[in-house]
């Protein structure tokens, strides 16, 4: 297949520059795949919808303000860095802006002010796709200086800086795993007091682990999508998930992904026969027409960029035809698009 046939297209004023407050209350399109009908609702209107005994699988991993910016120890060059892929304890990858002449044993510090350094970087090796393998020195905890120093790496088409970190953080984010690079955006539209009203309905939260980086929101250069390379990313699945995602399918409930990382999640951890390994590692799955899923029952998911993987991913998930029919009533409706825009639920 070929990339321009996931095009689509989107005026600027529909990108969402900022998120909705309260967060529930972002609008949520409903795609019933059984009658294949269309409901314009709310997100707080979930209560309504999902039945007792399904389950919504969410990641749980945590964002952390992954763009940071120093100096050439040498020239003084002011360099952008973005934290992409943590290796080890200090090494990792990431993409530098401009990267061309940071060569291996470059160093670049970081600044809390004109004075205080607290940070160092060394490059290591230049890698593919214009990433690069650092080390970093510095005293004290890594992730207590990036707080000082970094910023939310919002993606290039949202043009301000957000007023609240927390807000491109999911409410669920669990605070000992940070790693992310980018947001799990379909879950930012979630609240606590909607999480205890689902509960209440019966409806279960299954927590699973995938660090957002550029295996996510890399744009597709190849025409053929088949030509395509995933980076990878880092991804968990407790035994207790495994457990209770598999008694659900076992009973007949809905498995109800979160969001794209977690059915990106859901069907690297899925055997053939569909059943859930418990397990960790890095996964490059990419999931394109036609795919057979075998975990996945339905899916809340935001509006995807043009020729994007994710678009890709739910057009699978429906066909691509019926997703770009659904973009464009989305497009007519005024619907707000992206990271901080509104919802779809495909059940």
């Amino acid at each position: 297949m070929k990339k321009e046939d996931f095009n689509y297209f989107l005026p600027d004023e529909l990108i969402a520059q900022t998120p909705l407050e309260p967060r529930d209350h972002a609008r949520l399109l409903h795609f019933n795949r059984q009658s294949e009908t269309i409901t314009n609702l709310q997100f707080f209107n979930l209560v309504d919808i999902l039945q007792k005994g399904d389950v919504l699988v969410v990641n749980d991993t945590k964002v952390i303000p992954a763009r940071i910016y120093g100096r050439k120890v040498d020239t003084k060059a002011h360099i952008e860095f973005l934290l992409h892929k943590r290796l080890n304890l200090d090494e990792w990858e990431v993409l530098a802006k401009p990267g061309k002449r940071l060569k291996a044993g470059s160093k670049v510090d970081f600044f809390v002010d004109k004075h205080n350094s607290p940070l160092q970087l060394e490059v290591l090796e230049d890698l593919e796709d214009g990433l690069k393998k650092v080390k970093f020195y510095y005293e004290g905890v890594f992730e207590e200086i990036l707080e000082k120093i970094g910023d939310m790496p919002l993606p290039h088409y949202i043009k301000g800086k957000l007023e609240k970190k927390d807000r491109y953080q999911t409410v669920y984010a669990d605070d000992k795993k940070g790693g992310s690079s980018a947001a799990p955006t379909a879950g930012l539209h979630f609240t606590p007091e909607l999480m205890d009203k689902l509960r209440d309905k019966g409806v279960e939260f299954v927590k699973v682990l995938l660090h957002v980086g550029l295996g996510t929101f890399r744009p597709v250069k190849t025409d053929k999508i088949e030509e395509h390379i995933m980076h990878s990313e880092y991804y968990q699945v407790s035994e207790e998930a495994a457990d209770r995602i598999n008694a659900a399918k076992r009973a007949g409930r809905r498995i109800i992904a979160v969001g794209t990382t977690s059915v990106r999640t859901l069907e690297s951890a899925a055997g053939e026969d569909g059943v859930i390994k418990a397990g960790s590692g890095d996964t490059s799955i990419f999931i394109y027409p036609p795919y057979k899923f075998k975990a996945v029952d339905g899916l809340i998911t935001n509006f995807h960029l043009p020729k994007s993987t994710l678009i890709m991913l739910v057009s699978a998930f429906l066909t691509r035809e019926k997703t770009l029919e659904i973009y464009s009533y989305a497009v007519k409706e005024k619907y707000r698009f992206f990271s901080f825009g509104d919802s779809m639920l495909l059940l």
